[in-house]
């Protein structure tokens, strides 16, 4: 699949959604109960026009959230970036101190 812009993508995603929701023989409306959306929000989802948030209750509403792990794997930390980070981490605890000096003056 070769697509040349984000909305031919999301346009895609979209196809695929409906063509998963017809798999599962599932209106619309069935899956917009499901997810607890309105059945135009699933409308508007399959022309690839989503919020993510909505496009996640309709994959749990299709029992596709294993499917993300296809979509967009877990991203491990690179070798590079965890070079950045360690010279970041913290060296010793920054909680509040008294000034014993300031307390018991040593004469």
């Amino acid at each position: 699949m070769k697509v040349e812009t984000a909305t031919a993508l999301a346009e895609e995603i979209g196809d695929r959604l409906k063509q998963a929701r017809l798999n599962r023989d599932l209106t619309q409306s069935e899956v917009a109960a499901l997810a607890g959306i309105a059945r135009k929000t699933v409308l508007n989802a399959e022309k690839g026009k989503v919020q993510l948030d909505t496009m996640i209750a309709i994959l749990m509403a299709l029992d596709l959230t294993e499917q993300i792990d296809l979509f967009l794997p877990q991203q491990e930390i690179s070798p590079l970036q965890l070079a950045k980070l360690h010279g970041k981490k913290r060296q010793r605890a920054s909680g509040q101190r008294s000034n014993k000096n300031e307390e018991t003056p040593e004469w």
